[in-house]
């Protein structure tokens, strides 16, 4: 359902809200599917943690780390049976990504216009998700990410966005006061937090979202 999304950019802004320091590693702002972004999990103590990790969850039996351009998204529904999720599902690997903001196409024109989702409050969104790690041929560690994502199709305002005929789809915005727990919960307690946002406490504005990068890929 998402394949582009806004992360934090100012790391003042990810210590307000997340009460985390940006990862050491270089990641970008404008996120696709292969490049590197911030993600939260929490640390040994239950404090959360920042990382560097790459936008599509690589498991850690792939081959290589191209099945990322697939799996950047996990359906709820199928999250416990689809190889690719449910080791990480199974041992509650959960993370927040942070987010200013994710793009989708809104066709109630009849025709696609690209729109920016965010929170009303213009405060950034957690978004529930997976983590996994995998290693590359030269043995170098690779964090991974994808967004968990629910079924919209009777949500006042997810249903809004990509072709009529489609399925709609949402990602699970988490509310900060869950955000803890969510990184906390295993694997047994882990469907209740997958839940519609509240569509009054969402908003779209009309964008022309950049292209790309071609930098920090892990698709090159």
């Amino acid at each position: 359902m998402c394949s582009h999304y806004q992360s934090i950019k100012e790391a003042a802004r990810l210590e307000k809200y997340f009460g985390v320091a940006p990862p050491s590693a270089p990641v970008v702002d404008d996120v696709w599917p292969g490049y590197a972004a911030t993600f939260i999990r929490a640390g040994a103590g239950g404090e959360r943690t920042s990382h560097a990790g790459r936008f599509g969850l690589v498991p850690h039996w792939a081959k290589d780390a191209t099945m990322g351009r697939k799996t950047y998204n996990a359906r709820s529904e199928t999250v416990t049976e689809k190889p690719a999720y449910r080791d990480a599902w199974a041992r509650a690997q959960h993370c927040i990504i942070p987010a200013e903001c994710i793009f989708e196409p809104d066709w109630r024109s009849g025709r696609a216009v690209p729109a920016a989702i965010g929170l009303a409050s213009g405060e950034p969104m957690g978004i529930a998700g997976l983590w996994a790690q995998w290693r590359d041929p030269e043995g170098a560690l690779v964090h991974s990410f994808t967004m968990l994502t629910i079924n919209a199709d009777d949500h006042a305002f997810m249903r809004q966005f990509h072709r009529p005929e489609d399925e709609k789809r949402s990602v699970v915005i988490l509310p900060p006061e869950r955000w803890d727990d969510w990184l906390a919960a295993d694997a047994a307690n882990s469907a209740p937090f997958l839940l519609p946002f509240p569509a009054q406490d969402l908003v779209a504005t009309v964008v022309t979202p950049p292209p790309p990068p071609r930098t920090l890929s892990l698709f090159d």
